[in-house]
């Protein structure tokens, strides 16, 4: 898996990414951040899309877990759509993000058998770029051998994000959860497990493989979400389509599991939720708005249009 690919698991796997977060701290020391170099304040704003139809209305926004401090993203566009809407839809239910029994899920999923280590399940030159990228973020080379690849490899590249800047309170998610009030109506499209074991079930040899990939690449994390976030805050869908897709066109099993597949079942969701009256702000991962094979085109596909909110 490219880094590229990463960069788009941040924009695409789910809010889990957020808590995968909080257990990186917990497992592994985070040096002071850095200043960040991230992208310029939006100049147009994200991209939100509307389905309709005579008694319900379904917004689509595409968020990014993760993000610097300071965004100006939540415009007038954005902030009216919410007020509009009666309830509001994420990937996970928010609760997911504040219970702490998500942690003991994750662990449950992430831990390897007592008699089993990470590093040992890699091959010499998979350990040896591995540990070269711990070692650039400072990290001591056993923080993650309790744990299986998958976990490592998310962890590993939420780390220099972390240490450059990005957080996960300023993630669009939590902004959005803040803007809501608590009044407002919950739901979601998928729970936290289940996103987990996109990446729990994957193959160990494809786990370590993406574990390698990432690790190669890790200088290459903060420039290549910069880059996406640059394109997402400007609205650019084709831009940040064209960013993302290419890297996927090698994988399309992968890309179908993590992306796709998901998209049908979301567009399947919200053709089921034009059938009840009333207006929903839907928050999904930015990279699932994205492309030939993103939730418009799979609505599209119904037969449902989806119209671009300017």
């Amino acid at each position: 898996m490219t880094i590229a690919r990463y960069s788009r698991a941040i924009l695409t796997a789910g809010a889990a990414l957020t808590l995968l977060a909080g257990c990186a701290t917990a497992h592994a020391e985070v040096p002071t951040p850095a200043a960040s170099s991230t992208a310029a304040p939006a100049t147009v704003g994200p991209a939100l899309w509307k389905v309709s139809d005579e008694d319900t209305t379904i917004y689509l926004f595409g968020t990014v877990h993760v993000l610097p401090e300071g965004g100006t993203w939540f415009d007038d566009r954005i902030a009216g759509a919410l007020a509009a809407s009666g309830s509001i839809v994420t990937e996970l239910p928010q609760s997911a993000l504040t219970d702490p029994s998500a942690q003991t899920t994750i662990m449950g999923l992430a831990m390897l058998p007592a008699d089993k280590s990470l590093r040992a399940m890699l091959s010499d030159e998979q350990r040896t770029t591995y540990e070269a990228a711990l070692g650039k973020l400072k990290i001591p080379p056993q923080s993650f051998d309790r744990f299986e690849p998958w976990f490592a490899a998310m962890t590993l590249s939420m780390l220099p994000l972390l240490q450059n800047g990005y957080k996960v309170d300023s993630g669009v998610e939590k902004v959005l959860e803040s803007k809501a009030g608590p009044n407002m109506k919950r739901d979601a499209v998928e729970t936290l497990e289940g996103q987990l074991k996109l990446f729990d079930e994957l193959p160990v040899d494809a786990q370590a493989a993406y574990l390698a990939s990432v690790s190669a690449k890790i200088d290459e994390v903060v420039p290549g979400l910069n880059d996406m976030v640059a394109a997402w805050e400007k609205g650019d869908a084709d831009k940040l389509a064209e960013l993302m897709n290419e890297a996927m066109k090698d994988d399309p099993a992968l890309a179908d599991r993590l992306l796709y597949a998901r998209n049908r079942n979301w567009a399947q969701w919200i053709d089921d939720r034009l059938d009840q009256p009333g207006t929903v702000f839907m928050a999904v991962g930015a990279g699932h708005l994205a492309g030939s094979e993103s939730v418009q085109a799979a609505l599209a596909a119904r037969g449902i249009q989806s119209v671009r909110v300017q």
